[in-house]
This record gives C-alpha cells, sequence and structure tokens, in this order.
C-alpha cells in the first residue's frame, strides 16, 4: 500500500465501509485490472482524491465567479455548489477508472490472442504436461498482457504448489479478456475431460484467427468511411471556409475580423478536429499497440 492510499484510509476508511455495498462489483474489476488493492482502500482513495479537489477547487471557482457576480455571498455558495458537483463527479470517474484499465488489457489481449493460442497448441502438442505447458510458454513467448497472465499461472503452480486445474481456474477468474477467459475455460475443460488440449487450442486458434481477419476488413472498411468524412467535412470544408469568408470580406471591407476568424479555423479548430478524428481511428482499431 502506497503512502497515499494509506492516508487515504486513514481518514476515510471509517466511511468507505458505508460506501462498499454500493460497489458491489468492484473487487472483481480491482482483480481484473491488476490492481492490488481492497475495495475499501480504494475507495477511500476516491474520497480523499475528491476531497482534495473538493479544497482547491472552492477559492478558485470563488475568484472566477468573483469577477462575474457582484456579491460576494452569490459568488461564495455558487462555488461551493458547483465544487460539490464537480468532487461526486471525480469520485464517480474514479471508481471507473478500473473499467479503463481493463478495456485497455483486453484488447491487447485480443490483438495476439490468436497467435499466442497457436504457440500453445505447437508447445501442447508434444504432450508435455499442462504445467510445463505453460512454463514454457512463459519463458519463451512475447506476447505482452498474455504472457503475464500465462507467468502467473505458472508461478501459482512452480512457487505455491497449485496445480494446473486451479491455476487455469484462479486465471479465468482473473483475466480481464473475455476470449481469453473462454480459451482458458476450454483448456481446463478440455483437461478435465480428458480430451486432447493441443487439439483443442488448434481449433480455437483457427476460429481466433478467422474472427481476426474479419475484424481487419470490417476496419479497412470503416478507414475508408472514416477517409472520405474527414476529406470531405474537415479539409475541403475548411478550404470552401477560406475562399468564402475571403470574398465576403473583400465585399464588406472587414477584412481584419475574417483574418482572425479565419486563422482560429485553420491554427485551432481544424488541428483539434483532426486530433479526434485520429482518436477515433485509434479506438476502432481492432489492433493494440
Amino acid at each position: 500500500m502506497s503512502l497515499y492510499t494509506k492516508t487515504a484510509f486513514a481518514v476515510f476508511g471509517r466511511f468507505s465501509g458505508t460506501l462498499e455495498i454500493f460497489f458491489p462489483d468492484l473487487a472483481d474489476k480491482l482483480k481484473k485490472a491488476g490492481m492490488k488493492i481492497s475495495n475499501r482502500e480504494y475507495i477511500s482513495a476516491g474520497m480523499f482524491t475528491s476531497f482534495i479537489f473538493f479544497l482547491i477547487e472552492i477559492p478558485m471557482l470563488s475568484f472566477i465567479l468573483g469577477i462575474f457576480f457582484k456579491g460576494i455571498f452569490l459568488s461564495l455558495i455558487t462555488s461551493v455548489t458547483l465544487s460539490a458537483l464537480l468532487t461526486v463527479i471525480i469520485f464517480f470517474l474514479f471508481t471507473k477508472y478500473p473499467n479503463t484499465i481493463i478495456a485497455d488489457k483486453s484488447k491487447k489481449i485480443d490483438t495476439y490472442l490468436p497467435f499466442a493460442s497457436l504457440y500453445l497448441s505447437t508447445i501442447a502438442g508434444t504432450k508435455l504436461p499442462l504445467n510445463q505447458v505453460f512454463k514454457f510458454f512463459a519463458k519463451n513467448s512475447r506476447y505482452g498482457e498474455i504472457t503475464k497472465e500465462i507467468q502467473t499461472m505458472s508461478n501459482d503452480m512452480e512457487i505455491f504448489g497449485m496445480d494446473a486445474h486451479a491455476a487455469l481456474q484462479r486465471a479465468i477468474e482473473r483475466t480481464p479478456s473475455k476470449k481469453m477467459e473462454e480459451m482458458l475455460y476450454g483448456i481446463l475443460s478440455t483437461s478435465v475431460s480428458g480430451g486432447d488440449v493441443a487439439t483443442y487450442l488448434r481449433e480455437k486458434a483457427d476460429t481466433q484467427m478467422e474472427d481476426y481477419r474479419r475484424a481487419l476488413n470490417q476496419f479497412a472498411k470503416k478507414i475508408t468511411i472514416f477517409i472520405e468524412i474527414y476529406l470531405t467535412a474537415i479539409v475541403l470544408g475548411s478550404i470552401f471556409f477560406v475562399i468564402l469568408t475571403s470574398i465576403f470580406s473583400g465585399i464588406s471591407g472587414v477584412a481584419s475580423n475574417i483574418v482572425l476568424l479565419q486563422a482560429i479555423v485553420i491554427f485551432i479548430f481544424l488541428p483539434l478536429l483532426s486530433m479526434v478524428f485520429i482518436l477515433v481511428v485509434k479506438i476502432s482499431s481492432p489492433v493494440s499497440e
């Protein structure tokens, strides 16, 4: 536990237990996100962070609103109200932060899962025991989050003495990826029933590879649409705006104001839209970096 979390728990620990019932799935999310912290500690950290923001927001908003409102009392009441509202929003976003980590890890896992499944099937085809299959994979693979998950499974077996089935069950509960959870559950079921794990993994890898190709094809179609929208609405729209405003400025004789407006569009509005476009494309991509 970090010093920040210890301080937060010391201050708000008694209150976090009351709020814990409102977040019944938080423990599962923290586990899947790989955050080694308890429910009460995380809620306490969220309350502490929100409280700090509340103390910072009140004087800042009071000063800003004091410029617009003549009465000090009105600006103070408004700043306290807005600060309280923002504090609640910050706490809500804090509790949703594990979801962001889960989504990011899940995307990274899903990107390499078809290739990792194929590699696992190759290792399992040598008829090694499951614990040796996972140990070899963890030692020799470079699949990011997948390798970390398998390494944790290998540690559970090598260090804590778990059997392969118990380690698989823990990994199923821990992994943030639905696809990897399904694959691990399939390995567990196949192994328990005495089936051929290598055959299962090979078939699973073929299915995942087909899904991966389909996702790439769909993304290619989306990219085509995005590029057409970007070129038509943003690039050509900006060019037409500059041309039309230049014509109107010549007619009306207010060139200085038009030049300022054009500069805002070209140097602020257009780059911001381009950044949004890049962000949308990155979010839509089925491949994680």
